[in-house]
């Protein structure tokens, strides 16, 4: 697991991910042409779940499930 410390919506918040989830999310944000903290605003903005780090994993595996098709 690695921690990273970000600014989301104005707070400061901490989320800890597996090196993977966080090579994806860092590729997805290059894509959006968006910053890492922007993307994840995003992502936090939007979530049904009540935890970010989850929100973050299943935004990942969507962005995976979408270029499969």
């Amino acid at each position: 697991m690695k921690k990273r410390s970000l600014t989301i919506a104005g707070h400061r918040t901490s989320v800890a991910l597996e090196q993977e989830f966080w090579d994806e999310i860092d590729a997805l944000a290059k894509v959006q042409s968006l910053t890492l903290s922007q993307l994840i605003e995003q992502i936090d903005q939007n979530r049904d779940t009540e935890n970010l780090a989850s929100a973050l994993r299943l935004a990942v595996l969507r962005s995976l499930k979408s270029q499969q098709n």
